[in-house]
């Protein structure tokens, strides 16, 4: 069998190694942190706990069939239902719930929008026909050119999920009021990406929330990583923490191993499980010119290449203001998760996204995980999670930006959601997009590259990302995008090709 190396142990890099060590594979892990899983982990204070990272658990069927296919069973984490699904609230006083049940949600609609509900109605109809032919074209496989991707069915398909008209464009065609088509897009930020710049084709997120549920994993997100590495540990997998991988082997049209402490180590492939933009880094000089010359002669032909992609033109996706609380109180009104909206959403993500400003009045989303696992925080207390979307700016004055920015959004939750919040705060944190590059997240945004058109589909880079044998990536910037289940999806297409080419080569 053969000895695969994996650089960087995300979610995408662990899922990997789980699908190769249960096909008999020999991996090695690198991670240069302290500790397993990426973004997907927790921050500690004084005994509490609670998810750095993503919260939101979607499509449950996706994450929990892949990790049986890696060979640990459905028993191994325990999923909680989120029903009601979550709040979003608007400025105007409004509250718009968001339920599981269809007919609910109809009826959640028609009572605040009245006669709004058939078109959720339409939304939810048409979309159960196209969301599983987009599932198995644009999640389940990649693309190693332009002629596959724009297939005569394929193109029929993203004309039919508009993908040719923003995510809020989209939506807009099932609803009138603009709150409505605030709480059908802001799906987008889940990835980075604002409404109105995301294609229509993600319109699958909103569709998907309804379709098959919003769940949280008790314990917190961050256990998985560390489920994982515990049963690659059972089955003899060397996972090294603390240890920089510092370039790749490549020799002719081949990768061949890494150098980690100035030592070359051969393996048979390595997958590359940091943020895409970086491995640029790690690459031999030169290499990029030899690598456009296979390219040509790889995809003559095609009428586009995935793989002929500006060096630095990748765009981050948003930055994040993170703030972790604990508090000696609870809010037994309070869902899991809840969103809070500003006049407009759609005019203060503009100015995040066009002007790279902060917002003068942020949207911001809270997760709340006592509401539904009392476990989560010691008794009569809370810990809170703030995610408010800011620019991904590394180099802005955070030092001075993000106490200011945190005390606003804190006073605004008191007064919308969480009244007495000020007076129980028992410790706050918070994490910015300098302390998101500095963990080698691309341009300080927090989930990959951003999802644009021109950054989606064959335009993003592959799980197969140069016509170099025995090179492959994973992780939140690679084809299908971000997200734990997708990057997990994402591990799985990078684990096929690999092992499809090194049968072949055997």
């Amino acid at each position: 069998m053969s000895r695969v190396a994996i650089v960087g142990s995300g979610i995408g890099g662990l899922t990997a190694a789980l699908l190769l060590t249960r096909q008999g594979h020999e991996v090695v892990i690198y991670e240069r942190a302290a500790q397993v899983g990426g973004r997907v982990a927790f921050e500690e204070e004084g005994g509490y706990r609670i998810d750095r990272g993503p919260t939101i658990v979607l499509l449950p069927e996706m994450l929990l069939g892949i990790l049986e296919e890696g060979g640990l069973p459905r028993g191994s984490l325990e999923l909680l239902h989120c029903d009601p699904l979550y709040r979003v609230h608007f400025r105007s006083g409004r509250v718009l719930t968001k339920f599981a049940d269809a007919s609910a949600q109809a009826e959640e609609i028609d009572r605040i929008y009245p006669g709004e509900g058939k078109g959720f109605t339409r939304f939810m109809n048409e979309m159960s026909v196209l969301y599983p032919q987009g599932r198995t074209s644009f999640l389940e496989r990649g693309y190693p050119n332009g002629r596959e991707f724009f297939s005569p069915a394929n193109l029929s398909l993203m004309v039919r999920l508009r993908a040719y008209q923003s995510l809020r464009s989209a939506v807009g065609q099932y609803f009138r009021h603009e709150e409505l088509r605030d709480a059908f897009s802001l799906q987008s930020l889940y990835i980075g990406g604002a409404p109105f710049r995301t294609p229509g084709i993600y319109t699958m997120l909103p569709y998907a929330e309804h379709a098959f549920g919003i769940w949280m994993l008790k314990g917190g997100y961050g256990t998985l990583p560390q489920i994982m590495a515990r049963e690659l540990e059972s089955r003899g997998t060397e996972i090294h923490t603390g240890t920089e991988v510092e370039s790749l082997l490549v020799a002719g049209s081949r990768c061949r191993g890494v150098v980690v402490q100035g030592k070359e180590i051969p393996y048979d492939a390595v997958l590359y499980n940091g943020d895409f933009p970086h491995v640029e880094k790690l690459l031999p000089p030169g290499v990029f010119k030899q690598e456009r010359a296979l390219d040509v002669s790889a995809n003559k032909g095609s009428r586009i290449s995935p793989k002929r992609i500006k060096r630095g033109s990748f765009k981050p996706s948003s930055g994040c203001l993170l703030i972790y609380a604990a508090t000696d109180k609870r809010w037994p009104q309070s869902l899991v998760h809840q969103f809070f909206l500003p006049d407009s959403l759609n005019s203060s993500l503009h100015e995040l996204f066009d002007r790279g400003q902060i917002p003068a009045d942020s949207s911001y989303y809270v997760f709340n995980p006592v509401a539904l696992d009392s476990s989560a925080a010691p008794p009569g207390q809370s810990v809170l999670y703030f995610l408010v979307p800011v620019p991904a700016a590394p180099d802005k004055d955070w030092g001075e930006l993000a106490g200011a920015l945190a005390d606003k959004v804190l006073a605004d939750a008191e007064q919308r959601g969480f009244p007495g919040l000020a007076a129980s705060l028992i410790w706050r944190r918070l994490r910015t997009p300098a302390d998101a590059q500095k963990e080698g997240m691309y341009g300080g945004g927090s989930f990959g590259i951003a999802p644009l058109l021109s950054q989606s589909g064959v335009f993003r880079p592959q799980p197969k990302p140069y016509p170099l044998q025995g090179l492959y990536a994973a992780g939140a910037s690679v084809h299908p995008g971000g997200g734990v289940p997708i990057v997990m999806q994402g591990a799985k297409l990078a684990v096929q090709q690999m092992i499809k080419e090194m049968s072949v080569d055997e």
